[in-house]
């Protein structure tokens, strides 16, 4: 069996990473990480550093054409800011709409584009990190189970049932991934959550502000240093 694994550099898919090495063996698995026009490379730049740790195959895909078009606060093109607070602040805004840092169907995009290079690398199953959090009040709903569940059926009959679609996280909270990646030993140190693109992580955004408080509740000391704690 060989897995793939969208490798963002982030927390949740660097332990998604580590649990597909530990379950099929670091020479059976693949990261993948994907740009998408993003203000920043140091998510880039961490998940080719999260790969050379764990030694596996590492693969970069451009889709950063296909987003040109969104003003989205994460995106180059964008003049927006991007929030400097909770998730549950800024859902409460935004009347069952996704928040201001949802890049358009996301997440579809980089699983079929997965799913094609999975099986050009004869790859039996893919990984994806999303987890409850994100998908609660919709604020990516390209992260919740149902979306996650459609997708893999796409994807499973759309290869002739060669290709599974596994997200380990769905029915998770960021403190239960901080917790299972303790566990697994994995390099919190070399991961890159922060929307922002400075020295240090920024401490002030949603997904910063997600991170600190998964450590917190687990009793744990995150490794990266913040420009705010």
């Amino acid at each position: 069996m060989k897995c793939l694994v969208l490798s963002s550099g982030g927390l949740d898919s660097t332990v998604a990473l580590a649990l597909a090495i530990e379950k099929y063996g670091k020479d059976n698995v693949i990261a993948l990480s994907i740009s998408y026009g993003q203000k920043h490379d140091k998510e880039i730049k961490a998940s080719i550093d999260v790969a050379s740790y764990y030694g596996v195959d590492h693969r970069f895909l451009d889709l950063s054409k296909i987003f040109e078009y969104s003003d989205c606060a994460l995106l180059k093109q964008s003049q927006n800011d991007i929030p400097e607070e909770s998730y549950n602040d800024q859902i409460k805004k935004m009347n069952g709409k996704p928040v201001t840092t949802y890049v358009p169907f996301r997440n579809g995009l980089f699983l079929s584009s997965a799913a094609s290079i999975a099986l050009s690398l004869g790859c039996d199953v893919i990984y994806y990190g999303a987890h409850k959090d994100d998908a609660a009040g919709n604020a990516y709903p390209d992260c919740s189970r149902d979306f996650t569940d459609s997708m893999a059926k796409a994807i499973y009959l759309g290869s002739g049932n060669q290709l599974k679609v596994e997200g380990p996280f769905v029915n998770m909270t960021k403190k239960d991934i901080v917790a299972l990646g303790h566990s697994l030993n994995v390099p919190f140190n070399l991961t890159w959550s922060c929307y922002e693109g400075h020295d240090k992580a920024c401490g002030r955004c949603g997904t910063c502000l997600d991170r600190k408080e998964a450590f917190r509740l687990n009793g744990l000391i995150d490794p990266i240093e913040y420009e705010e704690n």
